[in-house]
């Protein structure tokens, strides 16, 4: 089955775009405040800012041109690269979309060299969790910390970009 969706390099207007629905989603969905939106603003502002063509990218997932989640690939090293703002709008989940993102993230990761592909999440953020473990992350630390309103647990997770990828089941 072909996706419904297309991925698509960033454009001017994306990071307002991103950091608004992130900012209106998070609030709805986990109750969290203005300082999240704040954090997705000041990510997307850097990656603009220092923005290396060549180690960093961006993509814009889309359903009949309205955007409808992102993810981020940032240079953090030689050897190692972070991915950054992953989401999905509500009405796009379900359709593999999420995962989709996840792995062009891994896919420029690897062609361009990186040892490791890691990530800071928390663990109220289920969807994304079964999203990064299916994909080969593992947890390699936790911190509770008070942020955007709330007690929350926040994870580091970390991707080998030398071993070799998750099987996929069979269906």
């Amino acid at each position: 089955m072909t996706p419904s969706w297309t991925l698509r390099g960033l454009q001017v207007g994306d990071i307002g775009w991103v950091a608004h629905r992130q900012g209106i989603l998070y609030a709805q969905e986990y109750g969290w405040d203005g300082t999240f939106e704040a954090l997705v603003a000041e990510i997307g502002a850097q990656f603009v800012q220092n923005f290396d063509p060549a180690w960093e990218n961006a993509w814009i997932a889309e359903i009949d041109g309205q955007i409808v989640g992102s993810v981020f690939l940032v240079k953090v090293s030689e050897q190692v690269a972070k991915l950054r703002l992953l989401y999905v709008e509500p009405h796009a989940r379900g359709q593999g979309l999420g995962q989709g993102l996840t792995q062009a993230c891994i896919a420029f990761a690897r062609a361009k060299g990186y040892q490791t592909l890691t990530l800071w999440t928390n663990d109220i953020l289920l969807a994304a969790l079964r999203i990064y473990q299916a994909s080969g992350f593992v947890l390699v630390a936790e911190e509770k910390h008070r942020s955007f309103g709330h007690e929350l647990v926040g994870q580091n997770w970390n991707l080998d970009l030398q071993a070799a990828p998750p099987r996929t089941p069979q269906r």
